[in-house]
Order: C-alpha cells, then sequence, then structure tokens
C-alpha cells in the first residue's frame, strides 16, 4: 500500500519536487558522483541510476566487487525515499547477488517505493545490465525522521 502516489496536478508537483531533490543529492553525495553514478531517471518513489564498473571496483575474482553494486542500488534507493522531499534515511537493507558483474559492465539500477505509510517505506531495487540480465535484488527500508533536504514555497 502507498499512501503518496498523486494525480493530476499534484503528480506535476511531485515529479518537479523530485527533480529538485535529485539536484540536491547530486550536489551533496561524494560517494554517489565518485563512483561515477549517473540518475538517468527519478519521480516519485522512483529512481534509476547508470554506473560503469571500472578497474579499481573489482575484487580478486575480477568481478565487481558486491560492495560497489550494493553502493549503486543504495544511492537509487536514497533517490527514490527522499523524492518527496522528507528527509529520510535507510533504516535496514539487503541485497542478493544472483549474476557477476565484469570490467566496462554498465550497470542500470531501478528502484521503486513498494509501500510507504507514515514514516516507513520499503523500496525494491534491481541491479541489471544493459540487456537487462539481473545482477542483484535489492530491498531497502526507510525512516522518514523530519525536515526537508530542499527549500519549498515561495523562497524554495
Amino acid at each position: 500500500m502507498n499512501d503518496r502516489r498523486p494525480n493530476g496536478a499534484e503528480a506535476h508537483d511531485a515529479e518537479e519536487t523530485a527533480r529538485k531533490v535529485a539536484d540536491w543529492i547530486n550536489e551533496n553525495d561524494p560517494a554517489t558522483r565518485g563512483f561515477g553514478m549517473k540518475l538517468e531517471r527519478v519521480g516519485p518513489g522512483f529512481a534509476r541510476l547508470r554506473m560503469t564498473v571500472r578497474p579499481e571496483m573489482l575484487n580478486g575474482h575480477k568481478t565487481c566487487h558486491g560492495g560497489m553494486i550494493f553502493t549503486l542500488a543504495d544511492s537509487a534507493f536514497a533517490f527514490a525515499c527522499n523524492s518527496a522531499n522528507a528527509l529520510t534515511v535507510a533504516q535496514s537493507c539487503d541485497i542478493d547477488f544472483v549474476n557477476p558483474a565484469h570490467e566496462g559492465d554498465e550497470l542500470i539500477a531501478t528502484c521503486e517505493e513498494t509501500f510507504h505509510r507514515g514514516r516507513s517505506g520499503i523500496y525494491d531495487t534491481v541491479v541489471t545490465l544493459a540487456d537487462g540480465t539481473v545482477i542483484a535484488h535489492f530491498r531497502g527500508r526507510s525512516r522518514t525522521i523530519g525536515g526537508e533536504l530542499v527549500a519549498t514555497g515561495a523562497n524554495g
């Protein structure tokens, strides 16, 4: 169940808010920028990021380190769960790795809100290759802690 899905004029405002929040995150999140993640799309309760696997992201098996895949999924989760401009953090997360990724692969993390009520939310992220091959399934549970990321209203 999701009590935040707007429609009509509210949907346009929600899209604009999600874009403003995404700009704020992009500006203030050095980890996301440092790993070369690029935001492809954002909306209410939704985000899609892309990252190329670089040589320094490999583990001893010459596959993408699981922490890099987790970080990409976690960043998509951050964009999605903060998209309503309510300061929100991860309460818990888990990931299942189902296929390896290799140097040069383009990873795409698509995160969608599957539940939100009150201060709690659940977000599912699928990390894939461009051809649709699933690399990992990530589930994040969020907690809204109060406050906003960007100014709203006439001065925002």
